[in-house]
């Protein structure tokens, strides 16, 4: 090690080969570990000289009553629901919350949470930003014992509490009514691959296909960045497929919103040649032209408990021990769906 080098949990956890929430745990001689595990954990901790974090345990002491909050976009109908839920129930609990947003930006991601931990909040909320696709940041609150919780869009190996909603149980919802209606060519437009949410609709839309004994084509899975851009470059290309899909459900509806604003413009009937479908239920769903089939995720909810568990973290009410909640959605069908089978 060089000289004046802090040793973090992290590097005791490579060391031994284990996770980082299993030293933690030895550390503050959980009672769920095996003596054993945590005699070699210790005696590990000793050797390399390990001393825990007095800074970040001192300003857990002297809390300043605040957290942040980093989500991708405030404008996002979504996430201003997340924001709402967050803010009344910190607020009910004598809390101020500071919001920033990443602009889907991983280095403004980066910036927010430094911006947040200087200003020596007592702990963070975030929801990753569409760029994100490495994950040293926050490791590195982790191993500096800042306390974090992930929502929504989420990293599923780092060891810390995490709200999401069933997003492979939604997307299954959508394409077995899109089934349903008569669809078998059905295309899902998904956002970038590393995202968790996207990841998890594919397994969904998968998962429904496989129970009608249709395939995966590699061709009926678009990609989109999620710019307004790229979502009506995805709209070109369904529409100039050789073999027509006669199903498109998109990752989210802001996505299904462009497709289908592009396609009237060319005269593209829906649901008649393409049935459409997204996923959040935002108020636009409702009042597009047809209305927009979709899968409601109730944000607010998800907020407040993503702030109530890390405040029951903060006071002592619940264990230090990673969780995951997942909230049920649900299928919200209209006419953008309906065909005639």
């Amino acid at each position: 090690m060089k000289k004046g080098h802090q040793v973090t949990m992290k590097e005791i956890a490579k060391k031994l080969g284990v996770s980082v929430s299993t030293i933690s745990r030895a550390l503050k001689d959980s009672p769920e570990l095996h003596p054993e595990t945590k005699r070699k954990i210790v005696e590990m901790a000793k050797e390399m000289n390990y001393q825990p974090n007095l800074l970040a345990q001192s300003l857990r002491i002297s809390r300043t009553k605040t957290l942040g909050v980093i989500v991708p976009e405030i404008t996002s109908h979504f996430f201003a629901s997340c924001i709402s839920g967050i803010q009344d129930h910190a607020n009910k609990r004598g809390y101020n919350v500071m919001i920033c947003q990443s602009n889907e930006s991983i280095d403004q991601e980066i910036a927010n949470i430094k911006t947040l931990v200087a200003s020596q909040v007592d702990a963070l909320l975030i929801s990753l930003s569409r760029e994100t696709n490495h994950y040293e940041h926050l490791y590195e609150l982790y191993s500096r014992e800042i306390p974090f919780v992930l929502f929504d869009r989420v990293q599923e190996d780092i060891p810390v509490s995490k709200i999401t909603f069933n997003d492979a149980g939604g997307a299954y919802q959508v394409t077995h009514h899109l089934l349903e209606m008569g669809c078998r060519r059905i295309v899902y437009v998904s956002g970038p691959e590393d995202l968790y949410i996207s990841k998890k609709r594919k397994e969904g839309y998968l998962k429904a296909l496989a129970e009608y004994g249709i395939a995966e084509e590699s061709d009926l899975i678009k990609i989109s960045d999620l710019t307004e851009q790229d979502n009506v470059r995805v709209a070109k290309e369904i529409m100039e497929m050789k073999t027509k899909p006669d199903g498109v459900f998109c990752m989210i509806d802001p996505v299904a919103v462009d497709v289908l604003t592009y396609w009237k413009s060319k005269g593209v009937k829906v649901p008649e040649e393409f049935a459409l479908a997204g996923f959040t239920n935002n108020p636009t769903a409702a009042v597009v032209e047809p209305p927009l089939t979709t899968v409601s995720q109730p944000g607010y909810e998800m907020g407040k408990l993503a702030v109530s568990h890390l405040l029951d973290q903060l006071d002592g009410l619940a264990s230090d021990d990673p969780i995951s909640i997942v909230l049920d959605t649900t299928l919200v069908p209209r006419k953008s769906s309906q065909k005639t089978i």
